[in-house]
């Protein structure tokens, strides 16, 4: 996604005429096996670019590797106790929807302008670790192997890694020290095989510690029964010494292993706790060959569920550009860092403002020199066909190869990102201007209603921060300046929804509330459903959780008892609640209106 330095250009150059020399001979021998000819073709492509070693950093190598995607849900889809019954773990690849992976499929993903591929692979599936023998069924092992030699192929950098894995990872955190050291020897046998298969191999072969499970999932119960007993500070330390042995080990197999480029798992891969002081990077014996990986889904309930289906706020650009801010932390103590998954998750067609999302992360990976893998199961890109499954997005994704900015000068691209991110904000600054009648204000007070449908389908600015563009599209809301003192009315509307069915959960808020007005309490008149007046559950009460929006809960589960700080107007909490509007999900809701008094103390 940037220019690297004529140095490297010239090694790739040469990569690719051999690689070519390579693809003709293959050309002109169709119909042989691929298992004949894959270990020719990918011999080729080794020694194009070991032609002057790895004699590249860490950062330089980002450059190189360009825009990924992930080979998702393919041979990391698990059925260990298949395996354990018989089966070939070979077949599994196929058991969570994905077809069969083809070079046709891969030479597809490398021609829609992806210039690397992770595989994410389930080792456990081809392995009787229960029986403390962990030898990887070499059936497993090839087949990984084949599609490497896929991705070598069709001149793209290359990522494996163990994924999930049946999360047998929380053998660490298990309060049994035998299998907390049956883990480590699990992992350290894992990984001393497969840096030895692939210890010669192309320096395109990036090894990967771990997926999302180095973290809190340390202590996860699937494979030892019981939650592990790790506190946070503990899992930070036992990453801290897995990441080390990883790369001890991968350096000990020898070969190109002795300085390969590895890719370090983050805590959990979540930008904000690998961030943490406390998550450190492992020392290493070769010098500028370790890369940081973390995942981006943020927001989660645009990025990853049904709950919001637009993006492109000016505090939803604030967030995603102060995020990868955060990282760039890494980039300037030596490490390139590569987002290894990332998505607008759907089954079916885009969601709106897709393009939005993507465009301003793929400028903020060229500003800060990240590498982003996109994290897809033939959805966006459709492997039987080889084809991007919307044109838009394709156009997106395709201007970003390697080969189209490897010509530009590094100050180049990251000129033209500024620009780009700084128009993205601007524009989003001024469309909300234009849209709303009351604006986000450091200065002035703003209420509404919050509001998560029980299905968690629908939103409206769930939080104390009063974001009226974070909600789902056709949602309509009346919101209102607060002034002082005195009688308001907010509302929603979801008639262009068609309705939506309970409330997972509901509050009243007044953004900065409790700054401009100190001690004031709110009184519900009342709460109109679909035109009729709601008979309240129990008696409200004002309260903030943050010191700046003033809240009254009106239905809120996780909040079983009155705090402390609770305050009314007449002074007396008994009878209250936050829970005091409990529409379950047989209650269906059109509008909602809520009509108060705002009380000076």
């Amino acid at each position: 996604m940037r220019k690297t330095i004529s140095r490297l250009a010239s090694i790739l150059c040469a990569a690719a005429m051999l690689l070519c020399t390579g693809c003709s001979k293959e050309a002109t021998n169709e119909t042989a096996s691929t298992e004949n000819t894959t270990a020719v073709t990918a011999k080729a492509a080794t020694e194009a670019t070991e032609a002057e070693g790895n004699n590249i950093t860490s950062l330089e190598v980002i450059g190189l590797m360009g825009n990924g995607i992930n080979l998702g849900n393919t041979l990391e889809a698990y059925n260990h106790q298949g395996y354990l019954g018989g089966a070939d773990p070979t077949n599994f690849e196929t058991s969570w929807g994905q077809p069969k992976t083809t070079p046709e499929i891969i030479q597809g993903m490398k021609a829609a302008g992806f210039d690397t591929l992770r595989i994410p692979v389930a080792w456990t599936n081809g392995m009787n670790f229960e029986s403390g023998d962990y030898t990887i069924d070499e059936r497993l092992m090839a087949r990984v192997e084949e599609v490497v030699n896929y991705a070598l192929e069709a001149d793209m950098y290359v990522i494996i890694n163990d994924h999930w894995d049946g999360g047998w990872w929380g053998m660490f955190g298990s309060a049994d020290m035998e299998v907390r050291e049956k883990g480590m020897e699990l992992y350290k046998s894992m990984w001393s095989q497969i840096g030895e298969r692939f210890k010669d191999y192309s320096y395109k072969v990036i090894f990967e510690s771990a997926n999302e499970e180095l973290g809190d999932r340390l202590n996860d119960k699937e494979i030892t029964g019981s939650k592990g007993i790790l506190t946070q500070d503990e899992c930070y330390e036992k990453l801290y010494e897995i990441n080390s042995e990883f790369v001890k080990l991968i350096r000990s197999t020898g070969g190109k292993n002795a300085d390969r480029f590895l890719l370090i798992a983050g805590y959990n891969t979540d930008i904000t706790m690998t961030c943490d002081d406390r998550y450190k990077m492992p020392e290493d014996t070769a010098k500028d060959k370790l890369l940081l990986s973390v995942h981006y889904y943020t927001p989660w309930d645009y990025c990853g569920s049904d709950a919001l289906n637009h993006w492109g706020s000016p505090d939803d650009y604030k967030e995603q550009n102060e995020l990868m801010e955060m990282l760039s932390k890494f980039n300037e103590q030596g490490y390139g860092v590569v987002i290894g998954e990332y998505a607008v998750l759907t089954d079916g067609a885009p969601k709106p403002d897709t393009d939005k999302f993507y465009s301003n992360f793929l400028d903020n990976c060229d500003y800060y020199d990240f590498c982003p893998v996109l994290w897809d199961c033939n959805s966006l890109y459709k492997r039987l066909t080889q084809t991007m499954a919307d044109e838009t997005l394709a156009g997106i994704f395709s201007d970003r190869r390697y080969e189209n900015e490897k010509d530009k000068t590094t100050e180049e691209i990251k000129s033209a990102a500024k620009e780009r991110i700084d128009a993205a904000y601007q524009k989003a600054s001024d469309d909300i201007m234009a849209g709303i009648s009351v604006l986000p204000s450091d200065d002035k007070a703003a209420a509404w209603i919050m509001f998560q449908s029980a299905d968690w389908a629908v939103a409206y600015s769930v939080g104390d921060r009063y974001d009226p563009t974070n909600m789902t599209a056709g949602v309509k809301a009346t919101n209102v300046e607060v002034t002082g003192a005195g009688t308001y009315t907010v509302s929603l509307d979801f008639t262009d929804l068609g309705g939506v069915y309970g409330t997972a959960f509901s509050a009243l808020g007044i953004y900065n509330g409790e700054a401009l007005f100190p001690d004031y309490t709110i009184t519900i008149d009342s709460i109109l459903v679909n035109g009729e007046e709601y008979a309240l559950a129990a008696k409200e009460y004002t309260a903030s959780d943050d010191g700046n929006c003033t809240r009254v809960n009106l239905y809120n589960q996780w909040v079983p008892s009155v705090p402390e700080e609770a305050r009314t107007a007449d002074g007396d909490t008994t009878g209250c609640s936050a829970q005091i509007m409990p529409l379950d999900s047989n209650t269906k809701i059109d509008t909602l209106t809520v009509n108060f008094t705002y009380n000076a103390p």
